[in-house]
């Protein structure tokens, strides 16, 4: 396992976020999390359906309110946030990056890169400028002008991605963004957010089923039932041998 790059972007600490289900039976879906993404680091979740990673997503962007315990981002608890506050750390502290990619159909790539800017208000031209570097570092220097259905599966990820970091935020959530594409084409974006990682010194969580992602992550964790679980995940024993002997 490697050291932690950075100081700690994201901690949960002992976090608890139960439900009531139709039946009235109480649904763990965090039960006493505590976990910690450090800038510059990719941290990885895993597990079965209903494990909770959803969940401690929605957590950790604010979407939802823990029970128990306390959210952190770079360390002020979540819950002391104003709404406005609240709102401001979901849109520029934070990049989201989407199974389904949600890019607008019939805009540019580079408007698609640039829309968080955009609803900030910041002039077209102005917007479109600040887009150029990081479609440029994820590879589309020649596909800003391409609509998402000019695109392939792997470069609308890689435009989500571009979207995602052009307000440089300290916080990267992804939720299986290579659930769409091909494993080449997985192997590309997953080894794409851990370099950018390392360059920005970004934290990225990521949840995923891909085996590949244990490659390129600094830790796997495995979530089941709502809980982290001890030692080596499935995910990380699924992964090449160089990867495993170097945890």
């Amino acid at each position: 396992m490697s050291v932690p790059a950075g100081p700690a972007v994201l901690e949960l600490d002992r976090v608890v976020k139960h439900y009531a289900s139709s039946g009235g039976e109480v649904v763990r879906a965090v039960d006493g999390i505590s976990l910690s993404v450090h800038a510059g680091e990719l941290v990885v979740l895993h597990g079965p359906s209903g494990s909770g990673k959803s969940t401690l997503l929605m957590l950790a962007a604010a979407l939802l309110a823990p029970d128990a315990g306390a959210v952190r981002f770079q360390g002020r608890d979540l819950a002391t946030l104003a709404a406005a506050e609240t709102a401001d750390y979901q849109r520029r502290q934070i990049g989201f990056v989407y199974q389904s990619f949600h890019l607008m159909a019939g805009v540019p790539a580079v408007e698609n890169a640039a829309i968080k800017l955009l609803a900030d208000g910041v002039p077209l031209r102005q917007a479109r400028r600040a887009a150029m570097p990081w479609l440029a570092r994820v590879g589309l220097t020649a596909r800003l002008d391409h609509t998402p259905d000019r695109l392939s599966g792997g470069e609308r990820q890689r435009v989500a991605i571009a979207r995602a970091l052009v307000n440089e935020p300290r916080l990267v959530l992804a939720d299986e963004p290579t659930g769409s594409l091909d494993s080449g084409r997985g192997a590309e974006i997953l080894s794409l957010l851990s370099q950018i990682a390392r360059e920005q010194q970004v934290a990225v969580l990521l949840v995923t089923h891909d085996a590949q992602a244990a490659v390129v992550a600094d830790r796997v964790c495995a979530l089941r039932d709502g809980k982290l679980l001890a030692g080596v995940s499935e995910l990380a024993a699924a992964a090449p041998v160089r990867w495993r002997a170097a945890s």
